[in-house]
């Protein structure tokens, strides 16, 4: 079995009693340092606001889900000092991570993740950070593939995924250079009852996504659901 990380016992602690909102906005910023700490890139998104989203924008198509800024990627960062500020200025807001500079990762539904996740540690294959985003995705974080100074040598995937084309991909999607993730904790609805929280934090290194790869598509594969019978 995958032993759970320190940073959900974190929030279950600040969940109790006096002083719960300082004890969960402590955890929070221990678990968003951590990443930071990890050179993971952050920047702040938008967070639940009554039944919509923080950015007002009516119809958000992904509230509480997405960044605040539109230069979000460039501003993303792993400087500890920027990292406080953010959440010193903006306590409700949620985070996302840049893919495709250190890391990448490895979405998919929750069923074909657990299932993965037992089959690699029967196998004895080495598993990174690992978050749930509420209700139905699993995260995989792993080393990037790269980004070469040669662009010819970029390897073009049918998997990648980026913001705009979520929909294009229910079954596994590949973050990497323009594509993002919220990260632990993030709150993406009002009373709390979803959000996005670690199983395995940030203090595990790095997998390469292919020792991860064939496994994770197997299980996604093997999760499908049945198409609808004809007649």
């Amino acid at each position: 079995m995958t032993r759970e990380s320190r940073f959900p016992r974190w929030m279950r602690r600040g969940g109790r009693g006096a002083g719960d909102g300082a004890a969960a906005a402590l955890a929070r910023e221990e678990s968003l340092l951590a990443v930071a700490e990890a050179g993971l890139p952050v920047a702040p998104a938008a967070h639940p606001e009554g039944f919509g989203c923080s950015c007002a924008r009516i119809g958000c198509p992904t509230p509480a889900r997405h960044p605040v800024s539109l230069t979000w990627n460039n501003e993303a960062t792993t400087d500890r000092e920027q990292v406080l500020r953010w959440l010193r200025s903006a306590p409700e807001a949620n985070f996302v991570t840049a893919t495709g500079r250190v890391h990448d990762v490895l979405d998919v539904p929750v069923p074909a993740g657990q299932a993965a996740l037992e089959r690699l540690a029967a196998e004895g294959v080495e598993v990174g950070p690992v978050a749930v985003a509420d209700p139905d995705r699993m995260l995989f974080f792993t080393a990037t593939r790269g980004t070469p100074d040669d662009e010819d040598e970029w390897w073009p995937c049918e998997l990648d995924c980026h913001p705009e084309t979520m929909d294009e991909h229910p079954g596994l999607r590949w973050h990497c250079r323009g594509s993002y993730v919220l990260l632990p904790p993030s709150r993406l609805s009002e009373d709390g009852a979803d959000g996005v929280r670690w199983l395995r934090g940030p203090e595990y290194p790095l997998p390469d996504p292919l020792a991860l790869l064939e496994t994770l598509t197997d299980a996604c594969a093997n999760h499908r659901e049945p198409a609808w019978p004809a007649g």
